[in-house]
């Protein structure tokens, strides 16, 4: 299996996406450093993969924009060449109810956390060399296995992106893998207090969510695991197992 040694990460310029970027580029890939609005977080990213003898690049993309989105992976291929790997990491995580969930706040979670994936999946299976194979790795979020009340349009779409998971597994066999990663409570969200996100973490069975690079590296087992395709890892402490202790400030909703 030779799979062009380029990746594509969506969302790179902070957080998780930037972990994978620097973990990528340490491992020998080239990357691009897709960001929205981050432009000066991204450049600083590109910088550092250069200064450490890397080779990467930021191409900005809104993904609420669908000609953006079509236009990236061709942006990226007319840079570095053909994409092996493809990163689906941008996310949009706002909360909503069933009684409150509005249009806006469907397509604001549907256009990045599915919609976008689909449409880069789509572009780099097209644009994949003959005799060339490649892996798609999705971000998507324990709670698909551990579904609640919460933050209905996100869920909605991070169940939706675990579908096309398994499902392009199945239409781009054997050529393109496709896997995910569903983390736990990794980095604290904007809605919460330091304290708040340690008593989320604390509540889960192992009393401990995952780093950011620990996701890097699972990211490069599922590339290193040739035989893997249509599953998705769970780095959540056990969170997915549905058990929780309680809290009294809504902590564990999160």
């Amino acid at each position: 299996m030779t799979i062009p040694k380029t990746a594509l990460v969506t969302g790179a310029a902070q957080r998780i996406g930037r972990v994978i970027a620097e973990d990528l580029a340490a491992a020998g890939w080239s990357v691009v450093v897709h960001y929205n609005r981050s432009a000066e977080a991204a450049d600083t990213v590109v910088a550092g993969i250069e200064r450490a003898g890397g080779q990467a690049i930021a191409l900005a993309a809104d993904f609420a924009d669908e000609a953006q989105t079509r236009r990236l992976m061709a942006r990226a291929i007319d840079r570095f060449g053909a994409i092996g790997c493809l990163v689906n990491n941008a996310s949009r995580f706002e909360r909503d109810a069933i009684g409150d969930a509005t249009r806006a706040s469907w397509d604001a979670h549907m256009e990045p956390n599915l919609r976008a994936p689909f449409v880069l999946s789509q572009d780099m299976a097209a644009a994949l060399p003959g005799g060339r194979n490649g892996v798609i790795v999705n971000i998507i979020d324990q709670r698909v296995w551990n579904l609640t009340p919460h933050f209905v349009s996100y869920t909605l779409s991070k169940t939706g992106l675990w579908t096309l998971t398994q499902t392009l597994a199945l239409a781009l066999a054997p050529k393109i893998r496709v896997n995910g990663i569903g983390p736990g409570p990794t980095l604290r969200n904007a809605r919460q207090s330091e304290a708040q996100f340690q008593r989320q973490q604390n509540s889960v069975p192992l009393r401990r969510g995952p780093s950011s690079g620990e996701v890097a590296r699972a990211v490069r087992f599922i590339i290193d695991s040739p035989s893997m395709t249509g599953q998705m890892i769970a780095l959540d402490g056990g969170q997915h197992l549905g058990w929780a202790q309680p809290l009294q400030d809504g902590a564990a909703d999160e």
